[in-house]
């Protein structure tokens, strides 16, 4: 890599080494200003780090760095590749080699160590680092640039890389999720956030004691249970939990009919689920007004097992936004504990075709024209009120269309394997139809 970047020519080490601190001089300085407030610690580990290649900061106090050039001219850095990151991704798309990841890796390390300096890191310095990867990764992306076994790994890791489930694999199934933008940037950052909380916590710093359940708002089939499966993974790579499985359960799950029967439930799935996440759909009903309810013995015994196990299982509960927000506000101990909420939002009409078509993908179903063009209309002509399934509501079209494809084609004589395989319009409902 050395040699591609000085055109194949004698390596001058020193001069690359400093292109290195430069980078990371520029990576550190845009995380710094993101938020326009850099605490006196951010400057004075920026200095301090980068003192030995660069003399003007080995004498420099934070009030003298805090309006410098230093910081101020590398705020857009997270937002456009650099020369020499580009520099490397033209010479990886040329050569078909992957030095590009190795910037990547090392760019993501110093923004996260950026973040470690304060116990609490701003959401705008958060969100700069997540800038910063998605920047990245779409340059990488459109030159086509394999990820090499070991990207990501610790550098001081020794042997083979095992076969595990990374981060990077899970954030890019995240990001292939259809829609849900800003369901995504709050679990990027939330992820970063708890990567910087383990940065400090293995320098021995302070960390804040912080909760990481959550409370996921939204209607039916908007993807909260996917991301909640997603989530179960993201703790288990970040050693939050130590299984990473999701159970997931419902009022009928947890709450009896008869006294002394409740807690016992309400133990039993709490069991099945330590080592990974609780997902508690439709949880605003565990709340009633009736006296007779043991809903509320439910609450208060899974509020019991959060503190006992604190540090093995993490619950999600899901629901309705208002119904949640009234069950949120129905107890202080439920909201001290439930103090990170994310909204789901209905799907688009595109974004319910993209689910269709990838729900077709799947089965190796595709659509013709007519068939795209049909489906988008069903879409767009159904009322969106409570009975509005969104992703559901997608894949139960998709079945009926197979079902009407199958029924048509079975009357051809000897199908081509295109036949059996695409959805037409005949295929598609009429909007306008009952059945």
């Amino acid at each position: 890599m050395l040699a591609t970047l000085r055109g194949g020519g004698t390596v001058d080490r020193g001069a690359l080494e400093r292109d290195a601190a430069l980078e990371a001089q520029a990576v550190a300085a845009g995380i710094i200003a993101s938020d326009g407030h850099p605490s006196d610690a951010e400057l004075r580990s920026f200095a301090v780090a980068l003192s030995p290649w660069f003399e003007s900061l080995r004498s420099a106090a934070p009030s003298s760095l805090r309006d410098s050039p230093a910081i101020k001219q590398h705020r857009g850095f997270p937002i456009t590749p650099s020369p020499l990151f580009e520099t490397i991704v033209t010479a990886d798309a040329k050569s078909k080699t992957a030095h590009a990841w190795r910037y990547y890796d090392a760019a993501m390390r110093v923004a996260h160590a950026v973040c470690a300096v304060d116990a609490t890191p701003t959401r705008e310095e958060l969100l700069a680092v997540d800038t910063l990867r998605s920047m990245m990764l779409r340059r990488i992306g459109a030159a086509d640039i394999e990820r090499p076994a070991d990207s990501g790994r610790d550098p001081g890791e020794k042997g083979e890389p095992e076969k595990t489930e990374t981060l990077e694999d899970l954030l890019a199934e995240l990001d292939e999720l259809v829609g849900l933008k800003a369901v995504k940037t709050e679990v990027r950052l939330l992820i970063n956030l708890v990567r910087v909380e383990n940065m400090r916590r293995d320098r021995k710093l302070a960390v804040a004691d912080r909760s990481l359940h959550l409370v996921f708002l939204g209607n039916p089939g908007t993807g909260k249970t996917t991301v909640a499966r997603l989530m179960s993974r993201f703790y288990k790579v970040l050693k939050v939990v130590s299984k990473g499985h999701l159970f997931e359960t419902d009022r009928s799950g947890m709450v009896a009919g008869y006294v002394g029967q409740t807690a016992p439930k309400v133990n039993k799935a709490c069991d099945d689920a330590k080592g990974g996440v609780l997902f508690i759909d439709e949880a605003y009903a565990l709340v009633t007004e009736s006296e007779q309810d043991f809903g509320a013995e439910a609450v208060a015994t899974l509020l019991k097992r959060m503190e006992d196990d604190r540090d093995d299982l993490i619950v999600i509960v899901a629901g309705y936004t208002e119904p949640m927000q009234k069950f949120i506000e129905s107890n202080p101990g439920i909201k001290s504990r439930f103090n990170k909420q994310i909204e789901f939002p209905d799907y688009s009409d595109d974004e319910l075709i993209a689910i269709f078509e990838s729900i077709g993908e799947d089965a190796h179903y595709t659509l013709d024209a007519g068939a795209k063009k049909a489906v988008k209309a069903w879409f767009a002509a159904q009322p969106r009120d409570a009975t509005f399934g969104n992703g559901r509501t997608a894949r139960n079209l998709f079945e009926d269309c197979v079902t009407r494809q199958a029924s048509r084609v079975v009357d051809l004589k000897n199908p081509t394997d295109k036949q059996l395989t695409t959805l037409t319009k005949a295929d598609v409902p009429d909007p306008a139809s009952k059945e």
